[in-house]
């Protein structure tokens, strides 16, 4: 069983990343609607990548890729 991802943080500096949470309001308009690990490209060419989707007026569409770069994840479990 795959778990959600809620949360991750991108770059070297955790204290200093970027953060992107299921939920957040996004600039320019939309909300994260979920993130996923990338399975393909780990299969293909060895590499982490993450992909964000966003929904708005027009669906859910994918927003961003986080590609070969240290992240920090954060699984959204269910402790009751």
């Amino acid at each position: 069983m795959e778990t959600p991802i809620r949360k991750i943080i991108c770059g070297k500096d955790p204290k200093n990343g970027f953060a992107f949470v299921v939920g957040q309001t996004i600039y320019g308009g939309g909300v994260i609607h979920a993130i996923t690990q990338d399975g393909r490209a780990e299969q293909l060419y060895g590499r982490s990548r993450f992909l964000i989707y966003i929904e708005n007026e027009d669906g859910i569409l994918l927003w961003k890729a986080i590609d070969s770069m240290p992240v920090i994840v954060e699984y959204d479990i269910d402790l009751g």
